[in-house]
């Protein structure tokens, strides 16, 4: 199951991944609002295994500090970015690593451009992508740490390897499937 609430001044979307099995869940880029994120996981009966930032920006991890505290679940963030977030991490998210929880394993695909530390979630049919891939779009490349040439060579390398029907969840706005970018998307095509 994944629920997208949109939190924070900026609107970030923040996902809660759950297993309908095991009620264990993630909560990736708990933004602010986190009175609305815990409604949502205990309306749902949700535990948090992890907390997951996709990069270090403010407006995806202003909630970090609350949530982490009411849910007691570690803050994972790519060691890269860990500075820029929260009062501290509990674990380094790196190219690779399997978030388990439930039934459910996301991959961890490292993909700077928009900040140094920015990662991708990966599992069959669905990818988290932050402000790595939008609908039609990419993101930032101009604020510091940023690279438009490696943001665009993750993109092509990591995530337009995937099934054309995976659901790309990005970090703003509405979701999308990599076969739609890749067809659509103007900064590729």
């Amino acid at each position: 199951m994944v629920v997208r609430l949109v939190v924070g001044p900026l609107m970030v979307n923040c996902y809660i991944v759950g297993c309908k099995e095991t009620k264990e869940a993630v909560v990736i880029d708990p933004g602010g609002d986190v009175p609305r994120i815990v409604s949502e996981l205990v309306k749902r009966d949700l535990t948090v295994k992890y907390i997951l930032n996709t990069h270090g920006h403010w407006d995806h991890t202003g909630g970090n500090d609350e949530l982490e505290r009411i849910t007691g679940a570690p803050l994972l963030i790519h060691a890269a970015d860990a500075g820029k977030s929260s009062k501290g991490t509990d674990g380094f998210l790196e190219e690779g690593r399997e978030i388990r929880f439930g039934t459910y394993c996301l991959r961890v695909l490292h993909t700077p451009g928009h900040s140094p530390g920015g990662v991708c979630f990966h599992s069959p049919g669905a990818v988290f992508c932050g402000d790595t891939l939008f609908a039609g779009s990419i993101g930032r490349t101009d604020l510091p740490g940023g690279s438009y040439e490696d943001l665009l060579d993750g993109v092509r390398k990591k995530l337009f390897c995937m099934e054309d029907d995976t659901r790309v969840y990005p970090g703003h706005g509405p979701t999308s499937t990599i076969g739609q970018e890749k067809r659509t998307n103007p900064f590729f095509c």
